[in-house]
């Protein structure tokens, strides 16, 4: 028998999630019930009401890593948007080549890496169009998501790739897995540093971005939390960086960024 969510359990959970993490699921009560239910009752729970009790009570971590592992959306491939790819490839990339040609470092972010397809996917174009002075440079990646699960998988490296790789990247970055797939090669897998992150969180890391990719993840926020986010991004970003958001989303009118296209904005 499925366990029975109280609308007091559903709107104290789903506040919980929202304030600590952003993720509006005001509207997901289905979804709670249906991607929680078998994991409580392996729990021990009968019920969500004394599961629900005892992880706003405690903070229990490992609850809620699997409230975050179970309710999170992580779909995500290599060459999602290319779009996006093209302008970083034709544009971004030869401008901030020549902004740092003394120091040779790049400083890029994916928040809300997800399996990781994206940072890699990066690393390749980064590769690709750097060529044999990619040694030079530190172009390391900073990966980062709230789901655990998910980045295990990314540091784990290993996919089922599609038809849309550019030609030759298969055999330049992959090297054959079992059961068909292949993982990414160690060239690019040294290139990103996976961290567990929450955006909802302030954004203190060393150095401020030269560019940001947060796609397809502000589409879970309600627009106070994004237009908050995009204001932690924008005094993350150096002058002249640049954001990129999902072709789904876009920036309030009053965003403090300059936007240059579809989804693609520059401080």
């Amino acid at each position: 028998m499925q366990p029975t969510l109280s609308d007091r359990d559903f709107i104290r959970l789903s506040q919980f999630i929202q304030k600590n993490y952003g993720i509006n699921l005001t509207q997901k009560r289905q979804l709670i019930t249906s991607r929680l239910s078998t994991s409580i009752q392996a729990r021990g729970y009968d019920d969500f009401a004394p599961f629900v009790e005892h992880l706003l009570t405690t903070k229990d971590q490992s609850e809620i890593t699997l409230l975050l592992d179970k309710l999170t959306t992580n779909y995500t491939f290599f060459m999602r948007e290319k779009g996006h790819f093209d302008f970083f490839q034709n544009t971004i990339l030869p401008n901030l080549v020549e902004k740092h040609q003394k120091d040779k470092t790049l400083a890029i972010w994916s928040a809300g890496c997800s399996t990781g397809e994206e940072p890699y996917n990066i690393s390749m174009y980064l590769m690709d169009y750097l060529g044999a002075k990619a040694s030079q440079w530190d172009t390391r990646i900073l990966a980062t998501d709230i789901s655990n699960r998910v980045l295990e998988a990314a540091k784990k490296g290993v996919y089922e790739l599609p038809d849309t790789l550019p030609a030759g990247w298969k055999q330049k970055y992959f090297v054959p897995a079992e059961d068909g797939r292949f993982a990414v090669a160690p060239v690019i897998r040294n290139n990103v540093i996976f961290q567990p992150f929450n955006l909802m969180s302030p954004i203190r890391f060393q150095r401020k971005f030269d560019l940001i990719f947060c796609r397809n993840v502000m589409i879970y926020f309600d627009q106070p939390t994004k237009d908050a986010l995009v204001r932690r991004f924008y005094d993350a970003t150096t002058p002249g960086g640049y954001l990129l958001i999902g072709f789904s989303e876009n920036l309030s009118l009053n965003s403090p960024y300059r936007r240059l296209g579809p989804s693609t904005f520059q401080k």
